[in-house]
């Protein structure tokens, strides 16, 4: 690991002007996006990225993703939504990443950057704040480390009540559900009347963009051995997945009521098709939320625990834990509990409910990028108000 001042050196001692500094914009400003993708980290970190760049280019900015390490099919979605994306140098979180990321916001006039990951130490962030733009910072851990930021997204139900004004004195704090950033797709699924659970026919299996714990073979297995009638079974499995091939494959041998889609273009219809959701608890929260989908959460990994376990308490969901266990007897027992639920159609009508009745109307990307535009982010009325006012026939 590099010392701190060799992430440090050539970094003025103090920044220009205050933590709380102003975004001024012209016609069009420049965003970089600094967020990393793997099968080991998954890729949640950038998904929850594009879906507040799609914001910004809507708002006519321009986004610029950098990445140490990526993906082919994270790189040809970035491409195929005409957003520009580089590889820079590494590893991850070291001099040679802080120089090569303070080089392109010099290169490009860069007025902001958004800062996505769990290995950028202390220092990185410092020597990133002090090259002068607007640092956001994504958390989901509040766990008292300084994030050097001059805003803050933790979209987790109970966010507020962590240290974040001593992580990031003078931020502009954007925490709750109503930051919850939605992509484009899941957006305007949310806008559209919520069916009953009766009208619901899906039973989706979601475990992120790689999977790093190969759940869903095992999962979809157990699922298809003991399916209801009625139920169509439908798992979507990332593009980083390297067990994306055999994944189709075995779908192909489980029946035409059992379905593998690989880097789904249509997540929005397919969450409000979805009567129940088997989901990590990671990112797709907030998605699945909004669209009133009952979901089991698997904790897969330690920064999931928090939010799937505030979100259970909500009452739009249960959750697993699958950490530490092997992926056969972790598919069987969140089979177990995912048919349980499906069987139970009240209490599967109650968590819609539940889910219906948060404050989460779907903008929480529209008003990061207002934030980091230098917009005043609006929760008044109370985000999803008005979105939830939609009622489910009983």
């Amino acid at each position: 690991m590099p010392r701190q001042d060799a992430l440090t050196d050539s970094i003025p001692r103090a920044v220009a002007d205050s933590p709380r500094r102003l975004f001024r914009t012209s016609a069009m400003a420049v965003i970089l996006i600094r967020a990393d993708a793997s099968p080991t980290i998954g890729t949640g970190h950038v998904m929850r990225c594009l879906a507040v760049a799609e914001v910004l280019r809507d708002q006519g900015h321009e986004t610029l993703f950098a990445a140490v390490e990526s993906t082919p099919a994270i790189d040809r979605r970035l491409s195929a939504d005409g957003f520009r994306h580089v590889s820079i140098a590494g590893p991850v979180g070291e001099a040679a990443d802080l120089a090569a990321t303070r080089s392109l916001l010099r290169r490009e006039h860069g007025s902001a950057v958004m800062l996505d990951g769990y290995r950028f130490g202390e220092a990185y962030r410092a020597g990133l704040q002090a090259a002068g733009a607007r640092v956001l910072a994504w958390d989901d851990l509040g766990d008292g480390t300084p994030l050097h930021a001059d805003l803050v997204v933790n979209a987790a139900p109970q966010a507020a009540a962590l240290p974040y004004e001593a992580m990031a004195p003078g931020a502009l704090l954007l925490l709750g559900p109503g930051y919850a950033p939605l992509r484009r797709e899941v957006r305007l699924a949310a806008r559209e009347p919520m069916r009953s659970i009766a009208e619901r026919p899906v039973l989706l299996v979601t475990f992120g963009g790689s999977d790093p714990l190969g759940l869903t073979g095992p999962v979809v297995k157990a699922l298809a051995a003991a399916r209801p009638d009625g139920c169509r079974i439908v798992a979507v499995v990332g593009g980083s997945n390297p067990r994306a091939a055999e994944l189709a494959a075995l779908a192909d041998g489980l029946g035409p009521d059992v379905a593998v889609e690989i880097d789904s273009p249509r997540m929005g219809a397919l969450m409000a098709d979805s009567g129940l959701a088997v989901s990590a608890g990671g990112g797709t929260m907030g998605e699945l939320a909004a669209l009133a989908v009952p979901t089991l959460l698997v904790v897969t990994a330690d920064n999931q625990a928090m939010a799937s376990s505030d979100a259970a308490e909500l009452g739009w969901s249960e959750a697993v834990d699958a950490r530490g266990s092997d992926p056969a007897s972790a598919g069987k027992t969140i089979s177990e509990r995912a048919l349980a639920l499906w069987t139970d159609v009240p209490r599967r009508q109650r968590m819609q409910d539940a889910a219906a009745a948060l404050p989460l109307d779907g903008e929480g990307a529209v008003r990061i990028a207002h934030a980091l535009t230098g917009r005043a982010p609006s929760l008044s009325p109370m985000a999803g108000s008005a979105a939830r006012r939609r009622t489910a026939p009983a």
